[in-house]
Order: structure tokens, then sequence, then C-alpha cells
């Protein structure tokens, strides 16, 4: 560092410039006659020296002569060429930092983009944020000054750097909303996720997800004599990774991602009728299996309710075979399997339709002539708000005797059962709900309902 020393100056009516970067200027009382100074005065960098006063006044950063090539701590004033060609660097910022302390760091050999440069905050504030800087970008240069606890240390000059701060996910696709410093995008019908920034680690760089496939539809008109409750139907396979369990988050990068919803399985009518399955929903490497079909009678006609995300109900004359759930096979498990009529034979009502969080019940005795409920959806807070989804449709009732109470669907948007002489209910849309049995007659089963995918990740 040189010092230029203040003996005499002879200015009118001008301007007067002293030192430069690395320089501190060094001003004696009485070396500034107040004769010599007509109409003028003195600014050293940014500091007004009054006649007769003495002090120092620094001017600009101190760079240092000697290269980083290792960790290192920054001291207030200085400027630091780091050169990360051997390997990435964290510089620490000073400890216990003055309101207008500064530091400066340059890529000396261009290397920040293969081996970062990470500025650690060392207990202060960066840009506002208790985050440390993660410099990534060739040929970058960056002053910082300390400004207060606050805001701590802020970015002043910059050079080659597109974003100082911790980067995060920046996406589109949707319907997009917030809850705290997350963003949730939100899929109702078939679409396109697309990662404009795929963020760092100092900010964000996974996200979360929840991805459910539409339920199948219930059975219709179960049985030789048209008598037997069809079984409801299979939810939606359920995946989720918030809040992080086991699956964890999902890395993204700088693309698009095709989201599928699933649309839920289409609702019969008639004698002996299957349901129709649902149709699974994709996020990534995330499939979610469309839920089971409702069965119907298993004697001369009918068939069992079909395996899916959640397995199909079923009516049993001959079987006791119901729709598996988890099929094919993931983990945590996608659903559960769905209901009998038991005992067997004949006690008439059909059994529900699996659910994510449980089976479809069973008819119960011979007397019940009602059908069962559908299995429990799950709850989730990944919106920010507590949501459940992807429950069982009920299983439909016998056309005679009693009770001829219909099952009722499973929470999170199944379908009831019929009761005789009614049409079944839906599975609610966007919540992959299985879709209610019919009665014991020529009624109409209950549609599957539409899946749905919502991803969240942090984004400030």
């Amino acid at each position: 560092m040189s010092k230029i020393k203040v003996d005499a100056v002879e200015s009118r009516n001008g301007t007067l410039t002293l030192g430069g970067t690395g320089d501190t200027v060094v001003y004696t009382a009485g070396s500034i006659p107040n004769s010599s100074l007509d109409n003028s005065a003195i600014t050293i960098n940014g500091t007004a020296i009054s006649l007769g006063s003495s002090g120092t006044i620094p001017v600009g950063i101190d760079w240092q002569s000697s290269i980083k090539t290792a960790n290192f701590t920054a001291a207030a004033g200085e400027g630091y060429f780091v050169n990360t060609t051997s390997g990435a660097i964290t510089a620490t910022l000073p400890a216990s930092p003055s309101a207008g302390d500064q530091v400066a760091f340059k890529d000396y050999a261009a290397t920040f983009a293969t081996n970062n440069l990470t500025i650690a905050r060392n207990g202060s504030n960066i840009q506002g944020v208790a985050n440390d800087s993660l410099i990534q970008i060739n040929r970058a240069s960056v002053v910082l000054v300390y400004v207060d606890a606050t805001k701590g240390w802020l970015y002043t000059n910059e050079s080659n750097v597109s974003d100082l701060a911790p980067s995060f996910v920046a996406a589109t696709g949707g319907t997009i909303t917030t809850s705290g410093d997350f963003k949730i995008h939100t899929f109702t019908s078939s679409g396109t996720f697309t990662v404009t920034d795929a963020g760092s680690a100092a900010g964000s760089n996974t996200v979360d997800y929840l991805v459910v496939a539409s339920g199948g539809s219930g059975g219709a008109g179960a049985g030789n004599h048209l008598t037997y409750g069809a079984g409801g139907a299979g939810a939606g396979g359920y995946r989720e990774s918030f809040p992080n369990p086991a699956t964890g988050g999902l890395s993204v990068s700088a693309q698009g991602y095709p989201i599928t919803i699933g649309a839920g399985g289409a609702a019969t009518s008639g004698q002996n009728n299957t349901g129709n399955p649902g149709n699974n929903s994709i996020f990534s490497s995330i499939t979610s299996t469309g839920g089971g079909h409702g069965g119907t009678d298993t004697g001369s006609f009918g068939s069992p309710g079909s395996p899916g995300g959640s397995g199909g109900g079923v009516t049993n004359h001959q079987t006791t075979t119901a729709g598996a759930g988890n099929s094919p096979s993931v983990s945590p498990p996608q659903g559960n399997p769905g209901g009998i009529q038991s005992p067997t034979p004949n006690s008439g009502g059909g059994g529900g339709g699996g659910g994510a969080s449980s089976a479809g019940s069973d008819t119960g005795d011979s007397a019940s002539y009602g059908g069962a409920p559908g299995g429990n959806g799950t709850a989730s807070s990944i919106t920010g708000s507590s949501v459940t989804r992807a429950g069982g449709g009920g299983g439909g009732a016998y056309s005679s005797g009693s009770p001829t109470t219909a099952g009722a669907g499973g929470p999170g948007g199944g379908g009831s059962g019929a009761s005789p002489s009614n049409n079944a209910g839906a599975g609610t849309a966007n919540t992959g709900g299985g879709g209610g049995g019919s009665g014991g007659d020529k009624n109409t089963s209950g549609a599957g309902g539409s899946g749905v995918v919502i991803i969240r990740y942090k984004f400030q």
C-alpha cells in the first residue's frame, strides 16, 4: 500500500484529485493553506477534508499479491485473487464486521465454473439471507460491503456474475401458488413442468411431489338374478415425497418434464359388467398406477375386482378374491387391496375398493345386505393446507333383504355405492377416488375420479 502526503495545494476554481486504488491519503493539519483554496473544496474518496484538520483517508481496496489456492479467511479492506484450478475454495468473511468494511474476490484462472468459490458468511447475512454465496461463473469479480445486521454483506460491484445470491429452482407450468418460501405447481390436466433454473445446493435443487393416478369405476349389475351389490373400485395409486419420507425429493435440471394426469375409469351399467380401471399419472421417474375396477358376481357371468394402485372390491358368489393393491409394487406402497363379500356365499353386498391408506372393507355377516365402505385416502399438506385424496369406492347393496344400505365412499374422494334402484356415486375429480359399485339391479356404477400431480420447491 502506498501513501500520498499532502503538504500544500495551489488550486483556484479547480478540482483536486488525490490517490488511487490501494492508496491511503495522509494529510496534516495546517499543510493546506486557506489562501490557496479560493472557491474550491477538497474531497478524497468521498470524504471532505476540513482545512486545518488532520487524519487518514483510505482509498479503495488493498489487493493482495499472494494468490489464494486454499481455504482462507478474508480481512476487511482487502481484495483477493483466487485460483480454484486444483479444487473448490471457501473464503470466509471477517467475523464481527463494522459498517463500511469491504472485501473483494477475483477469479484468477477462470475456473470458478469448474471448481466453485464459496463465500462463507461467518455468522453475518449475505444479501439479507442467512446463506453462504456460491460463485460458479468463470472470470467472476465481486466486491462486498458490510451494511448492518439485517442485510449483512451486500454486493456493490459484480462482473461476469448473473446471480450472486444462493440460486433456487425456478419453473413454469400448472397452477402456481406460494406457501411461505415455497412454490407449488398443481396440475389437474396433462401439461409440462418446465424448469428454467435448476438452482444449487446452497439454495434449492430438488422438488417434492405428489402424484395421484385416477380411480377405477365400480362394478355393475351383479348376480345371475341381478340381486348382488357390485364391488367398489380402487383408488388411484398415491405416491408422495412430501415431507421427505424414505423416497426423498427429486433432483431436477433445466428442461421440460411432461406431466400426465390419468382420466378416471368410465362408469358401466347392465348385467354383470365389471367396471373400468383407472389410468396412470406420471411426473419424471414417478408413475402412479390407475385404480382397479370394481368386480361383480363371480359365478356364471362376472369377475373379481382388478389389481391397481389400489384394488377393486368384489361380490363373492364363489370366490374370495378381490383386486390387489400396490400393483405393480413400489416402496412405500402406493395403495391397498379391495374388500370382499364375506362370509361367502350370498351375504349380498359388494366389498369396498381399496384406498391409499387402508384396504376396502368386507361386507360383514350373512345377515347384512349392505355394501361395504371404501378404504381411506391419505391426507397431505403439500399445498400448504391438508387435503385427503385417493379414497376407495363404496360397495353396492343387495337388491332385497335388510338392510340395503350402500357402502360409503372412502374419505378422500371415493364414490358411494348404490342402494337398489339408484346409481352409484363417482369418485371426486382430481383426487383419484374410486367409483362406487352399483346396487343389485341394472343401475350405473360410479366413474373414477381423475388424478392430480403437485410439485413443490423452495424458491427464496
